[in-house]
């Protein structure tokens, strides 16, 4: 495994390792965690691939300039897709899957495949939709510096849980984690913007002919399959595949099953 910084278009320094060999598979974390965040599935993938993690800005070793804006974060995967040598997949799960159609469609073919697991799109009354002052309400407990409160307002809002478990989840170290990485609530919700609104995706947003493998766990909240089937209306390429027995915490949990999965999936011709 070999690390590197290298510097994205607006001058901030991104840093990502390499490891594996073959075909280049760029993971990409989701919201508050670094590069380590996916480190189960991405080992996995360097059996077969070389594999580029990396942090995305305001994360682990990488700078965080601002103001924010997503475009930049779009220009620091297109650093990375060059770093790979100019071509590239991409894999991520939740958020994530929104930067990565983002790059796609900025990119073009460039993008190899797309291997996304449980996209959070919200495109019915499957489930509440996010607040729509969510990313200036997460913004503002982070200036203030509460930093716990901005965790338990994503706990609450975007993953629904209750209040009497949150509490029970501060207790674990874990949450010293999501509090340092609070401020990136507010950015995975501003690249999120307009895909979880209760309304179908906007038809405009993504324009990829790469082929696109949208996984759901067999145990998930039927609004993950919901929204893709939403995707597969709006790209020619896109298949949609079940994990048996899996929820949306497969991603961290069980990445063996996921890895299976995006291995086959890569690898196809």
């Amino acid at each position: 495994m070999t690390t590197t910084m290298i510097t994205s278009a607006d001058g901030t320094p991104i840093q990502y390792e390499r490891s594996g060999g073959g075909d280049a598979v760029i993971v990409v974390n989701t919201v508050a965690e670094d590069r380590a965040g996916l480190s189960g599935l991405g080992g996995l993938l360097a059996e077969h691939f070389t594999v580029y993690s990396y942090d995305r800005r305001g994360r682990g070793d990488s700078g965080d300039t601002q103001p924010y804006a997503p475009e930049r974060e779009v220009e620091d995967l297109a650093a990375i897709v060059q770093a790979a040598g100019g071509r590239a997949a991409l894999v991520s799960g939740s958020a994530g899957c929104v930067l990565c159609l983002d790059t796609a469609s900025a990119l073009g073919d460039r993008i190899t495949r797309l291997y996304l697991f449980e996209p959070p799109f919200i495109v019915n009354d499957g489930r509440p939709p996010m607040p729509p002052d969510y990313v200036e309400h997460v913004e503002s407990l982070v200036a203030a510096g509460d930093r716990s409160g901005a965790v338990e307002y994503f706990m609450a809002e975007a993953l629904l849980i209750p209040a009497e478990y949150v509490e029970a989840m501060k207790a674990d170290p874990s949450w010293a984690s999501m509090e340092r990485y609070a401020h990136t609530y507010g950015y995975d919700g501003r690249i999120c913007a307009g895909t979880q609104t209760g309304a179908p995706l906007p038809r405009d947003r993504w324009r990829t002919d790469a082929p696109v493998l949208v996984t759901i766990g067999e145990e998930s909240e039927a609004y993950f399959r919901d929204g893709a089937d939403n995707l597969a209306e709006l790209l020619p390429y896109v298949k949609i595949e079940t994990l048996p027995g899996q929820g949306h915490a497969a991603l961290w949990m069980a990445p063996e099953s996921v890895a299976a999965s995006a291995r086959r999936f890569l690898a196809a011709t």
